[in-house]
């Protein structure tokens, strides 16, 4: 059963981003966007469930947006006004949707990666 899960790190402070807001968006062509899923993220910087799974996890576009300024506020991190990285949106495709897609984000308040993970 193909599920979709995703992971944030806070490189900054070495530890997992918790509490980070983070929405999943389904992008149709087009259509507008539409939301499926959002969490807070748990201590370990994970969503408590998958974001999609089984039948609902289908082929298509989609993107997720990460409430990075929001967070680190929330850490007391100064940040400029505007933050130089206030939402960070990974758009990305699933072609297998019997597949675990794993969208782990690495984030600083100056920088981030992501990558397909396992």
């Amino acid at each position: 059963m193909g599920r979709l899960t995703t992971h944030v790190l806070d490189t900054a402070s070495g530890r997992p981003a918790a509490g980070l807001a983070l929405q999943l968006w389904r992008l149709d062509d087009g259509e507008p966007p539409v939301l499926v899923s959002q969490c807070n993220t748990d201590a370990d910087g994970r969503c408590p469930a998958p974001l999609l799974e089984g039948d609902a996890l289908r082929p298509g576009r989609y993107q997720l947006v990460f409430q990075a300024g929001e967070h680190f506020r929330r850490q007391g991190t100064a940040l400029p006004e505007p933050a130089f990285l206030d939402e960070v949106v990974v758009r990305f495709g699933v072609a297998e949707a019997e597949r675990h897609y794993h969208v782990p984000l690495l984030l600083s308040p100056y920088g981030y990666s992501t990558y397909r993970g396992s």
